[in-house]
């Protein structure tokens, strides 16, 4: 072959030739692509060091010692920054140089070949290859971290069935050594109920290319078997079978056990609900009934498809149908507690009255109604009789409330008439007896006592229609004070001192009527039975008890009284401890009854001669 016609094949070829002439390297010839390589024209007979283009420094040396040397070489992908037509930025190419010497007839080197093949494509790939190998590794190396500190047994297993790799859990979990045989270990460990259970459920995943999810027990290192769950999904690359297959182990013994205590609560309570004497009942978040315990079916007659979803709402009173359904259906939407008293059929067609009550209990499986419908006709029909006797009794109250109070009114006029014809017989009459006066002295007790008597009575009547009056926050000083100042009197008489002490608990909530009545007559007693040898003094003060309920205390100095042992202490009307003394009997009688209506009691502490101490408890 011609030269000419050599360089014309050279100059097309897409690798770039190029000649480099004498110990200068002078350029001979450039093929198109060497150009494109070097960067600029290469005129010919131009040493290689004045116009290297885009050859660097150390490229130029290594030719230096090539064209010395006389040996070859190539480098594989060489990078150069090549610039691109209509680029302003030269961007790295990369090249498989080779470095040929050539020689003239009588052996010694002339000058060098040179080839560069761009094999860009072949080293970006390469790297990018290598790129991703670095990642796989990072990744691997992450996921191998995440599954050796999760809390559970990782593991890969081929299809023969034989452990690829397992995590160190399943070494902390069994107490085995890791250089402990896997395959012939870890079947030795599973419980031996379920051994054959668990290598029979693996092998046939394995054979038919499947996952598997089995629960079995697995001794634990302090030789307690525990419950576990396995699941594994196989490697799929189709269209090959699986080779491996990719799992965890998760012990979950504790909820196993949580489950079955659940399942045995559930059957405990539904063996208590069908022993209740109850229409026991449950129903969906819709309200539509799922359960019926057996008394249900019992009372009813009817079987738990017979009743259905609505069973208890077409076994009431037909009258009452309607509105029941109307606030089930509204306690459903709005979550509210149901509650109603209607007329249920029985078994006998016996409609009797029964409480049903519903309430909505929503946990992690959402809401549920639970109910019950509560026979209490027998209830109902006493209650209706003991309403109809306590309407008769309130009925006897008032009336004999009224005759007393009318009673004791229309006596006082005939007390009247007695005491003006005692005085007009007094000024008028003589009677020459030495006992004269003892004697008219004894009929003027006598009628102040009767006068007395009947305003006691008076008074008792009225303020027993006052022991419902309503409650309302009260200030004790205040009210006090206006106590005070109704015996303002009988306190100067008897050069009382009277101490008022409320800082503890100032406000009571009560009935005013009952507050002033119980304060009157502590005090009014305090002050009529008073030491004959020394002026009475009497503190009155609130206190709070141990369980922070409000409590009236009123101590006084004067004569005591006598207690008796009994448990409760009770004052009985018209009963006195002093007869001596005018009275009659009906003040502490008063108190006793105002303040045991309120669900109180009155503590009493007296000594003879030392004082009585009243302790009022409001509340408790």
């Amino acid at each position: 072959m011609h030269e000419p016609q050599l360089q014309k094949i050279l100059r097309h070829m897409p690798a770039g030739v190029a000649t480099l002439l004498g110990p200068e390297l002078r350029y001979g010839f450039v093929n198109e692509v060497m150009h494109t390589v070097l960067g600029s024209e290469m005129p010919l007979g131009q040493p290689l060091s004045e116009n290297p283009g885009a050859i660097p420094a150390d490229l130029l040396e290594v030719m230096q010692q090539v064209y010395r040397s006389g040996s070859p070489f190539v480098a594989k992908a060489y990078g150069l920054p090549i610039t691109e037509p209509g680029d302003e930025h030269p961007t790295p190419r990369y090249f498989d140089i080779a470095l040929e010497p050539t020689s003239d007839d009588a052996g010694a080197v002339n000058g060098l070949l040179l080839f560069a093949v761009d094999v860009t494509v072949q080293e970006e790939a390469r790297q990018r290859a290598h790129e991703l190998a670095l990642e796989t590794r990072r990744l691997d190396a992450r996921l191998r971290v995440l599954t050796e500190t999760a809390p559970q047994i990782t593991f890969t297993v081929d299809a023969a069935g034989k452990y690829e790799y397992v995590s160190p859990q399943w070494y902390y979990f069994t107490g085995q050594p890791p250089t402990t045989d896997l395959n012939a270990i870890w079947p030795l460990l599973i419980h031996p109920d379920d051994r054959l259970r668990v290598l029979y459920q693996s092998e046939a995943a394995r054979k038919a290319g499947t996952g598997w999810s089995y629960e079995y027990r697995l001794r634990r290192h302090d030789g307690q078997y525990r419950w576990l769950l396995s699941r594994a999904l196989p490697e799929l690359h189709a269209p090959d079978k699986p080779v491996f297959w990719h799992g965890a182990v998760t012990e979950v013994h504790d909820q196993r056990e949580l489950a079955e205590a659940l399942r045995r609560g559930e059957a405990e309570l539904r063996f208590l609900a069908d022993s209740i004497p109850q229409l026991i009942w449950t129903a969906t978040a819709e309200g539509l009934i799922d359960y019926y315990n057996q008394h249900t079916g019992q009372y009813t007659g009817l079987s738990t498809q017979e009743l259905g979803p609505t069973g208890w709402v077409a076994l009431l009173a037909p009258d009452e149908q309607s509105a029941a359904a109307r606030r089930w259906v509204q306690c459903v939407a709005t979550g509210e507690e149901y509650e109603g008293l209607y007329r249920m059929r029985r078994h006998d067609g016996q409609y009797r009255w029964h409480i049903i009550r519903a309430r909505q209990l929503t946990d992690s499986r959402g809401p549920r109604w639970f109910g019950a419908c509560t026979d209490v006709d027998d209830q109902h029909r006493l209650r209706e009789v003991l309403q109809t006797q306590y309407d008769e009794l309130a009925r006897t109250n008032r009336d004999l409330d009224t005759f007393v109070y009318t009673a004791s009114h229309d006596l006082k006029q005939p007390l009247h008439n007695l005491r003006g014809l005692f005085e007009e017989l007094r000024r008028a009459a003589s009677f020459h007896d030495p006992d004269e006066e003892r004697l008219l002295q004894m009929v003027e007790d006598s009628l102040h006592q009767l006068d007395v008597t009947l305003f006691d009575l008076a008074a008792t009547v009225q303020d027993q229609r006052e022991l419902s009056a309503p409650v309302e926050s009260l200030d004790l000083r205040s009210v006090a004070e206006e106590v005070l100042l109704g015996l303002r009197t009988q306190v100067q008489d008897a050069q009382a001192v009277v101490d008022l002490d409320f800082s503890q608990a100032p406000t009571l909530t009560y009935g005013r009527a009952n507050l002033r009545s119980v304060l009157h007559n502590l005090l009014s007693n305090a002050l009529k039975f008073a030491h004959p040898e020394q002026p009475p003094h009497i503190k009155v003060s609130s206190a709070l008890s141990a369980s922070g309920q409000p409590q009236l205390w009123v101590q006084d100095n004067g004569m005591g009284m006598e207690l008796n042992d009994t448990p409760e202490l009770a004052f009985n009307l018209f009963e006195r401890q002093h007869p001596d003394l005018p009275g009659a009997g009906v003040g502490l009688y008063l108190v006793q009854r105002i303040v045991h209506n309120r669900n109180g009691h009155l503590e009493v502490t007296s000594t003879i001669g030392e004082g009585t101490t009243f302790v009022v408890h409001w509340f408790e």
